[in-house]
């Protein structure tokens, strides 16, 4: 069950940003680069997401869901 929620945040991870950022490359990007938004404090949201709980693949789901208009 856990590794299918974290799959499952993986996925919309991924799904989130590609329809943020249309071009692949800047999408696939983004989740190595330093970001100033408070949930990431200067860090990347891969680094966050390695952080090794499923509430942080949720925070990360969750913000770029609010990015995208639906939260």
């Amino acid at each position: 069950k856990d590794t299918m929620e974290r799959l499952s945040y993986i996925f919309g991870i991924y799904k989130a940003l590609h329809l943020l950022l249309p071009d692949k490359a800047i999408a696939d990007q983004w989740v190595r680069q330093p970001n100033t938004a408070p949930l990431f404090g200067g860090h990347s949201a891969l680094d966050r997401m390695k952080a090794g709980n499923v509430a942080d693949l949720h925070a990360v789901r969750q913000y770029l869901d609010a990015e995208r208009g639906w939260g």
